[in-house]
């Protein structure tokens, strides 16, 4: 991946300018089948706090021409060498689901790298077990109507839209592409972050439980933080104002 304009524009969506006089960015990552639009409420709601850059994976959306990337390990040193483009800046990294994982590799590769012109201020996961902590649904191994059935149980895209055939069509390679990336990712024993880290998770969220999420303590030297919100894997947009709320307060306190 070249550092050129076109492949920030390609990774890196920015809803809104960044705010003058102020680096610190925070950079969010999708869940398995999701897209960087999944945040634009975020993005508005936060647009006077931080710099938001939601990251658009290959395979959806504007990018669905291009094949699906199935390896968390390469998404994170793809997205590393984009936001190694960018002008230093302090960032936190904030993703859900699958994205958990790859923010997490992204934060390890960022870490890892002495040289790396970004301050690296926080890490907050979401809705996803800690990362040696497997959790194999092997959605990868399902049948179309499978796959959407699991969709639909977890809540996280529009039934209306799970209705159209022509919309099954399209996004059914990201989602597959996705499965196969998380379900087949692996944990690399590693020092722990020196970063802190942040953990949500929804009270009822059937793909991580509470001590599952208190396991990512393990995974830094710095501050720890768990909290807990009603509802399911997708409790972000039951809980939009509170998740609001908790991301300001984690990207004050990451400062």
């Amino acid at each position: 991946m070249t550092d050129s304009p076109t492949a920030r524009e390609l990774w890196l969506r920015p809803y809104h300018p960044a705010p003058e006089d102020d680096d610190l960015t925070l950079v969010c990552f999708p869940h398995a089948g999701g897209s960087a639009s999944y945040f634009r409420p975020l993005a508005d709601a936060l647009a006077g706090v931080a710099e938001v850059l939601p990251v658009q994976y290959p395979g959806r959306q504007d990018r669905r021409a291009e094949p699906p990337l199935t390896s968390v390990p390469r998404l994170a040193d793809e997205i590393v060498a984009v936001l190694r483009s960018l002008p230093p800046r302090r960032l936190v990294l904030f993703g859900h689901s699958m994205g958990a994982c790859v923010a997490f590799e992204v934060a390890r590769r960022i870490e890892r790298d002495s040289h790396d012109s970004h301050d690296l201020r926080g890490l907050i996961a979401s809705g996803r077990t800690a990362p040696p902590t497997l959790r194999d649904t092997k959605v990868r191994f399902m049948d179309d109507d499978a796959v959407i059935a699991e969709i639909r149980r977890l809540n996280g895209t529009d039934d209306r839209l799970l209705l159209d055939d022509d919309v099954i069509r399209m996004i059914m390679p990201a989602i597959r592409g996705d499965y196969l990336a998380v379900e087949s990712y692996r944990y690399e024993p590693g020092p722990p972050l020196r970063c802190p880290v942040s953990v949500l998770v929804g009270d009822d969220d059937p793909q991580v439980t509470l001590a599952e999420a208190e396991e990512w303590r393990e995974h830094t030297k710095g501050d720890f933080r768990l909290r807990a919100f009603p509802g399911g894997h997708f409790y972000l947009a039951e809980q939009q104002d509170r998740v609001v709320r908790a991301l300001a307060e984690d990207l004050a306190r990451f400062r």
